[in-house]
């Protein structure tokens, strides 16, 4: 099996909505080591790794850049993905980061307006043009709301899905954000020729079931969708057998678990 979605890197304790400081991300590993020996648990054979995230403080995301391209050059088994921000008062912080796209194991850039930006920066520009220059696909994070919610989010595929491939983390979220993209959305950017992939990490119950069936009945999607365990955050034993239970005896099985993320990520 493949990942195509975990985090590397700890974060420090934060006071959440107003309660003591915490760090409720108890599986983060700090090392290459620990992340490989959870690998070799696992039995996952390639995986794509992203700074970890989720303190209000951009610092502590962009200085995991460096850690998580010494583990992409460190095991052929993994890939990595760049922090990277649409803010204003990241701009330096992103120029930096880019300068990375071309290293060795580099497959994709890593947004998330959790900490802050919109669809509408001017910031994306340049990192929509190194990603089109390096043939990376751009990560963005959605859930229900504000400016991670997939009619926001959204129209990065319809801007850029043309000449960049987008992957859609979470596929929107919740339950608005799946009935959206199930309902019609994520297919008809597919039929427009938009690269949208998308993961079924944190998704409510109901939503892989009907996308595979959708998938089926349309014909097509098959190869858009791609396993993804989003640890610490999400929980690889819980989200692999959930998905498996969906596509055991189908012939997605194979491309959700193995060959889209070859193709995007190998």
């Amino acid at each position: 099996m493949n990942d195509a979605h975990r985090h590397l890197g700890l974060l420090p304790a934060y006071p959440f909505y107003g309660g003591p400081p915490v760090r409720p991300d108890v599986t983060a590993r700090a090392t290459i080591d620990e992340l490989i020996a959870d690998l070799d648990a696992e039995g996952t054979e390639r995986a794509l790794i992203l700074p970890n995230y989720g303190v209000p403080d951009p610092d502590v995301a962009f200085a995991l850049n460096d850690l998580v391209v010494e583990a992409a050059q460190r095991d052929d088994r993994i890939r990595c993905g760049l922090w990277v921000s649409s803010r204003a008062a990241d701009a330096a912080r992103t120029a930096r980061a880019l300068r990375l796209a071309g290293e060795d194991g580099v497959r994709a850039l890593k947004l998330s307006f959790l900490l802050g930006g919109t669809a509408d920066d001017p910031g994306l520009e340049p990192i929509f043009a190194a990603a089109r220059e390096h043939d990376l696909v751009v990560h963005v994070h959605t859930s229900p709301g504000a400016a991670s919610d997939i009619d926001r989010v959204g129209t990065l595929v319809d801007r850029y899905g043309d000449h960049v491939k987008v992957h859609l983390v979470h596929f929107g979220g919740g339950m608005s954000g799946h009935i959206k993209l199930i309902g019609s959305r994520f297919f008809d950017w597919i039929a427009a020729g938009k690269q949208v992939y998308t993961d079924l990490s944190w998704a409510i119950g109901f939503a892989p079931r009907w996308l595979a069936e959708e998938i089926d009945r349309r014909g097509l999607g098959h190869d858009r969708v791609l396993f993804a365990s989003d640890e610490p955050w999400g929980d690889h034993a819980g989200e692999s057998a959930r998905l498996r239970a969906v596509v055991a005896g189908r012939e997605l099985s194979d491309a959700v678990f193995r060959s889209t993320f070859d193709k995007l990520y190998a």
